[in-house]
């Protein structure tokens, strides 16, 4: 027969055991860039990371954690079109100011599909002429800084 643990034994058991999952639970949320080794791919590419200068302080994500809808717009944009919608390519204004400011003509403004929406949707991509990529889901209420 085995011996049966004194209920000090147990608790310090269970105590120890809630410590280590919290100790897990903590180290799961790594600071933003950091992977930690059982993450997957997709979650550690979504991750923001310190936005660069062009950025003008927006936050940022990564191109691979955009919906695949944003991805395949880049995808087009790389391609030179051809756009499914006729107001791809139109200068985007930035009235809003929410962008880095620059002159008229310098932002474009894309498409992206909203899967369910029978109109242009929400979601946007706004490219600069630098190269630089932001991506907004609330119709140029807010943006992110797009990182390749």
């Amino acid at each position: 027969m085995l011996p049966r643990p004194s209920p000090r034994a147990f608790a310090a058991r269970l105590f120890a055991g809630l410590l280590v999952c919290l100790t897990l639970l903590l180290t799961g949320c790594s600071p933003a860039g950091t992977a930690s080794p059982g993450d997957s791919a997709a979650s550690a590419a979504g991750r923001a990371t310190a936005a660069p200068s062009w950025a003008g302080g927006l936050p940022s994500v990564r191109a691979a954690a955009l919906p695949a809808e944003a991805r395949a717009t880049l995808a087009l944009i790389d391609r030179g079109g051809p756009f499914p919608y006729a107001k791809d390519g139109s200068v985007f204004g930035n009235f809003e100011h929410e962008l880095p400011g620059h002159t008229r003509g310098y932002y474009h403004e894309y498409t992206v599909r909203t899967p369910g929406e029978h109109d242009r949707g929400a979601r946007r991509i706004v490219a600069g002429q630098g190269g630089e990529i932001f991506y907004t889901d609330d119709h140029y209420n807010s943006f992110k800084a797009v990182l390749r």
